[in-house]
């Protein structure tokens, strides 16, 4: 990994080339192109797109509902248990994210407040082959049902062997409606645009190729989307009371996921930071995904060396990692130091991937340094929030002059009338 001793001025210009955004715009060409096919011609470009990209003729979308249903019978006792386990935890921490509308009535003749309701129907993209993770599933589909969505229509590309009995297992588990076998920029265009046999969505929720995360940002406006996300990301904040070995295990569990990913060590010790170089270089040589993982710390990975710990969680907060790990004595202490960060593990027993798959919090993350205005996926990104206001006449005429002073200062002339029409002046 790259190891940095700069000033905190030189490493956050540094970090700076870590979180920079690029457009392919032949990429966006092609998805533009996908998306106008599938808007015009539906069903049938829909085929056409998984005839050429995934190489089946596929005459029925939907997956057969006995064959989800079966799913559970088909997965290792083992499995099932942590996808409950999973379920539980997860309904747990979201079931307090569950928001109320209000009602303010405390001033004579008006009533304002605000309803909160669900979005009627979600879609969830699934990825296929060996990046289809049952975790994130769990993760997409439990908040939307916990805020109330009655829908839930979930595309994953098509695959030679059949869908996972795992992908099918947790999409039962966490109250999927429907499964369809479509994948890629023309699964996201089904969902925006609807099809002959796909429903039009709401939302648009789920992680995927560059194809599909253009897709999602292309349709976003027609329908909404959770984000566009990028690679994996970690960050540690670590100084020499940490264990050298399960930092750079912390790292490698999310650089395996993507020769993009990004795992950073912030540390305030040159001897400390050396240690745990060796042990990645050591740890790479019997990862089974030591490719991937390797691409990802050599071209993504950097390990800084500050000063001291204030300039540590400076340094985190400009970088604002999808994943934040806090590997300092009494961890909770510096929970407020924390600006910009998706999700936070604090103390030694934390390792991100508990986060993956069984505390509760979310692993749908903002990434690409987004966490600095983002949140994490939650119930609140099923629901909607609509504002009413009720005033009787008397409230009305004693903020009537207030009302047409303003709009004719903006030159509105006929908002101030239609207030003014309440009140018509004796003849």
């Amino acid at each position: 990994m790259k190891i940095y001793q700069k000033s905190l001025a030189e490493m956050k210009k540094i970090v700076a080339d870590y979180t920079q955004q690029t457009v392919d715009f032949k990429v966006e060409q092609a998805v533009s192109d996908i998306l106008k096919n599938v808007r015009e011609n539906g069903d049938q470009a829909v085929r056409d797109y998984e005839k050429q990209f995934d190489q089946v003729d596929l005459t029925d979308f939907q997956v057969p509902q006995e064959e989800i249903d079966a799913s559970l019978d088909k997965i290792s006792p083992e499995l099932k248990a942590a996808l409950e386990l999973a379920k539980k935890n997860i309904t747990s921490f979201h079931q307090m994210e569950v928001q109320q509308g209000f009602i303010d009535g405390q001033q004579p003749g008006i009533i304002r407040g605000q309803k909160i309701t669900p979005l009627a129907r979600v879609g969830l993209y699934v990825p296929g082959g060996t990046a289809a993770y049952p975790s994130t599933i769990m993760m997409s589909a439990i908040p939307a049902k916990i805020a109330g969505v009655k829908e839930i229509v979930m595309v994953t590309p098509p695959q030679k062997d059949g869908i996972k009995p795992a992908v099918l297992a947790a999409a039962k588990l966490a109250g999927v409606s429907t499964i369809y076998q479509v994948g890629g920029a023309q699964a996201v265009a089904a969902l925006a645009y609807g099809t002959e046999s796909i429903p039009k969505v709401d939302k648009i929720i789920g992680p995927g190729n560059i194809f599909v995360a253009t897709a999602k940002k292309q349709v976003f406006g027609t329908v909404s989307i959770d984000m566009v996300a990028g690679p994996s990301e970690i960050g540690i904040l670590a100084d020499d009371s940490a264990n050298p070995r399960e930092i750079a295990a912390d790292l490698l569990s999310q650089a395996e996921h993507d020769k993009r990913a990004r795992a950073m060590l912030i540390t305030n010790s040159e001897d400390f930071a050396k240690k745990v170089d060796a042990e990645v270089e050591k740890q790479l040589e019997t990862l089974p995904r030591q490719e991937i993982a390797r691409a990802a710390v050599n071209n993504r990975g950097f390990i800084a060396i500050m000063k001291n710990i204030p300039d540590m969680f400076a340094l985190m907060n400009q970088v604002a990692p999808e994943h934040l790990e806090v590997q300092l004595p009494d961890a909770i202490q510096y929970l407020g130091a924390i600006q910009n960060a998706g999700s936070v593990f604090l103390g030694r027993y934390a390792s991100e991937p508990l986060g993956d798959y069984v505390a509760g919090p979310n692993h749908v993350l903002p990434t690409g340094g987004t966490a600095m205005f983002s949140s994490p996926l939650g119930v609140y990104d099923f629901i909607k929030r609509t504002q009413f206001t009720q005033f009787d006449r008397a409230a009305l005429q004693a903020d009537l002059k207030a009302i047409t002073t303003l709009a004719r200062t903006e030159g509105l002339e006929a908002h101030a009338r239609a207030v003014e029409s309440r009140f018509p002046k004796e003849d």
